[in-house]
């Protein structure tokens, strides 16, 4: 079974089809979510009333549009390219993170996401 998350803010909107996984589970449980995005390099990243523990495939170094879940921040870190720590040009997490699932279209879309942006993610109907 997979799930359809739909991520909104002031300057456009994305979907995210996630696997189904403990942490995608607890999140989709406390859907609707409203929150305040937060930027570090390319990721955009914000707090959800989720907390869970590292699961055995975190990951630090991901795909561009890789949903990931991080753990230590309770957050959704959505990384489309280079962060602060990256090496090259990877998308490298602040530390390794829970891995959901991936947006549906260009990651470079979150581009748009300010710092400060209220940001919304809903469970999108007809899975």
């Amino acid at each position: 079974m997979t799930l359809r998350i739909r991520i909104s803010w002031p300057a456009g909107h994305t979907t995210a089809t996630l696997e189904e996984t403990p942490t995608s589970k607890a999140l989709a449980g406390a859907l609707p979510i409203s929150s305040t995005a937060r930027t570090w390099g390319e990721e955009v990243y914000f707090d959800t009333p989720v907390s869970v523990p590292v699961e055995d495939d975190a990951c630090q170094v991901v795909e561009p549009g890789t949903v990931a879940f991080w753990t230590n921040g309770d957050a959704l870190a959505l990384p489309y390219g280079p962060t602060p720590i990256s090496r090259g040009g990877e998308c490298r997490l602040a530390s390794p993170c829970n891995l959901l699932g991936a947006l549906d279209g260009d990651p470079r879309i979150l581009a748009t996401v300010r710092d400060g942006d209220p940001i919304r993610v809903e469970l999108v109907a007809g899975r």
